[in-house]
């Protein structure tokens, strides 16, 4: 670029983000407190800000962009698709909505036939509830307290994270329990085993005294996300299913953000052989690229629908521009091999490096996940595991985090953080050579942790 354009460009970022301040309410912010980047252009992994300084994208996002940025396939399709067909009513039959269900259904585990498009994960999860309620006729739901499951009024009662504190409506017959986590255990619980046991009987002993006559469904992530990229351990969501199946409760697997490569699988419950009740997705079916969600249905649960209405509904359910981009999407997963890719990117690439990286830094209190999403969980005190910064700190608390952010920010790599965790989870299309770039300024940034490490 010559000096004219990037200072051309530079106006224009300015211009951006002036009238961003002045007109754009963000979401979960203090709008006087933040200065949201503008971003000039995004390729395959990485974006560019209006003064030309290139980011390696370490957060896909919101852990969405799994196929990578302005795919060329990807983006060729939703034009094409443009030009013959921009919208029409869910009420009709179209090619584009007929193949994505199609595509998605062959893709589910067991008889997940039927699909339920959505604009995106929250409405997803709000209509997978209701569709477990009306099939059950019961009116509870247990979700975990380490979860996210979308802002919307039901979505966000689910959720049990805080984010849920200031917007719960209080919407009756959500009961949270804890998942297994045996860097924390709830249950203190020293091995694999005996936290996937233990965890068992927690829900057990919860599902007993809510009565399991009144619960319609357990939704939990496959493996959560935004919460600490938290596996399972073996056992436990085969243990779920069998609690399910003894009650007569639906399970809902929440692939919103584990799906679609993310964990080296279409579905990250594929990994464990177990098949729920309902599926809910958006994120990485087409990357985010057209707004778009769904639930997966299985046939006894769509079955109650043969000769009764579905009371739900919405405009833009099945738009087909966004079924075009997911059509285009999964047969770009299938062949360019994105789903192996990504597989062999945790097993031989990440988790070898993050690995390391735990070796060296003693702020590295442990690190865990598959495929392409991966956590640090950062520490003081590797002996008494305290965190970095306190459980949902803002203002002066959270400065470590933030200062380690702002170190990975500064060497051109975009951290996705979340209380004391930094978690790796590139897009899925990421070379070998990318990844190692970014570990090595996760290396670097990793020394500004380390300084706020409790010495014995």
């Amino acid at each position: 670029m010559t000096t004219e354009s990037v200072l051309a460009a530079a106006s224009t970022g300015e211009q951006v983000r002036r009238d961003d301040r002045a007109h754009v309410f963000h979401s979960w912010s203090a709008q006087a407190q933040i200065d949201p980047l503008p971003i000039a252009d995004a390729r395959g992994s990485h974006f560019w800000d209006y003064e030309g300084k290139r980011y390696l994208d370490f957060s896909s996002q919101l852990v969405n962009v799994n196929i990578g940025y302005q795919h060329p396939r990807l983006v060729a399709a939703i034009q094409e698709y443009a030009g013959r067909q921009c919208t029409i009513a869910p009420s009709f039959a179209n090619d584009m909505r007929s193949e994505a269900a199609r595509l998605l259904a062959e893709l589910a585990p067991g008889d997940l036939n039927k699909v339920f498009f959505t604009n995106g994960g929250a409405d997803a999860n709000e209509h997978a509830v209701r569709l477990a309620r009306l099939h059950t006729g019961r009116h509870k739901v247990l979700a975990a307290y380490r979860s996210y499951h979308g802002a919307t009024s039901g979505a966000i009662t689910l959720t049990g994270d805080p984010r849920r504190w200031a917007s719960e409506t209080g919407t009756a017959g959500v009961v949270h329990f804890w998942g297994p986590y045996l860097y924390r255990s709830a249950f203190h619980a020293q091995t694999e085993e005996e936290e996937c046991a233990r965890a068992l009987q927690h829900l057990r002993d919860t599902l007993m005294v809510e009565g399991p006559e009144t619960v319609a469904a357990i939704v939990l992530e496959t493996v959560v996300g935004t919460n600490g990229i938290l596996v399972p351990p073996a056992g436990y969501l085969a243990g779920v299913r069998e609690l399910c199946d003894e009650h007569g409760v639906l399970l809902i697997a929440d692939e919103v953000m584990a799906g679609f490569g993310r964990c080296g699988e279409w579905f990250a419950i594929n990994h464990w052989g177990v098949v729920p009740d309902l599926i809910t997705f958006a994120k990485g079916v087409n990357s985010g690229y057209i707004p778009l969600g769904g639930v997966l249905i299985s046939d006894r649960v769509a079955a109650t629908f043969d000769d009764r209405p579905y009371p739900g509904g919405l405009t833009y359910s099945g738009h087909p521009l966004a079924c075009a981009s997911a059509v285009a999407s999964i047969t770009i997963m299938r062949e360019e091999g994105i789903i192996e890719h990504a597989r062999s990117l945790g097993t031989e690439v990440i988790a070898p490096g993050l690995a390391r990286l735990a070796e060296k830094h003693p702020s590295v209190g442990e690190v865990r996940g598959l495929g392409v999403f991966w956590a640090l969980e950062l520490v003081r005190d590797r002996e008494t595991r305290e965190p970095l910064v306190p459980f949902n700190a803002g203002g002066a608390a959270a400065a470590p985090m933030n200062e380690f952010a702002a170190a990975c920010k500064e060497r051109g790599l975009w951290p996705f953080i979340h209380f004391n965790r930094t978690h790796v989870v590139p897009p899925c299309t990421t070379s070998a050579e990318e990844i190692a770039e970014g570990l090595e300024i996760l290396d670097e940034a990793l020394t500004v942790a380390d300084r706020h490490y409790v010495w014995h």
